[in-house]
């Protein structure tokens, strides 16, 4: 028996390795499974995980994107805006400036007739006041002819009076001697 005991009692202890084996190997298997299900479950649950933040930043991305969207809309608008209120400055200081031109010319073009008038009087009044002065030349000369007249009339009459003789004294009476 001895040498029996030589392979029967490795022959138990074989089969206690191959119990204990097949135990372990078939809990390892379960565990294996199991922490495949669970590696699967993992990886569904971070697919998902990561599908949910891709489309949450993908809705972050497009708000940004209309947000930026709407501030560049609403910088183009003010810029347009601003731009709008500077021409209509603009033109409303042209337009200002255009009435005060239009009303300054026609200021002008009034004063030129009005001084045109005025030259026209002067020249109309120098005339009439020329024509005067002639007038009251023309009558010195009349006066002063008139006066000539009347002196060289009166010359005449006293030369006819003094050679008259009727304007002459008679003789004085002869004296009468006392004698």
């Amino acid at each position: 028996m001895k040498k029996w005991m030589f392979v029967i009692f490795p022959g138990i202890l074989l089969l206690i390795f191959l119990f204990f084996y097949h135990q372990t190997t078939t809990m390892r298997e379960a565990r294996e499974q199991a922490h495949a299900e669970a590696v699967a479950q993992q990886k569904a649950a971070d697919a998902a995980h990561k599908q949910m933040i891709e489309d949450k930043a993908r809705q972050d991305a497009a708000t940004r994107a209309a947000d930026a969207a709407a501030d560049e809309a609403k910088k183009e608008a003010d810029a347009e805006a601003k731009k709008k209120a500077e021409h209509d400055k603009i033109q409303g200081e042209t337009d200002k400036y255009t009435a005060e031109v239009e009303r300054y010319t026609s200021d002008i073009t009034a004063l030129q007739l009005q001084l045109d008038a005025l030259k026209k009087q002067e020249d109309q009044d120098n005339r009439a006041e020329f024509d005067l002065e002639k007038r009251v030349q023309d009558a010195r000369v009349t006066e002063r002819s008139a006066e000539m007249d009347i002196q060289r009339m009166v010359d005449m009459i006293a030369t006819r009076a003094s050679q008259s003789y009727l304007t002459r004294m008679p003789p004085p009476p002869p004296a009468k001697s006392s004698d």
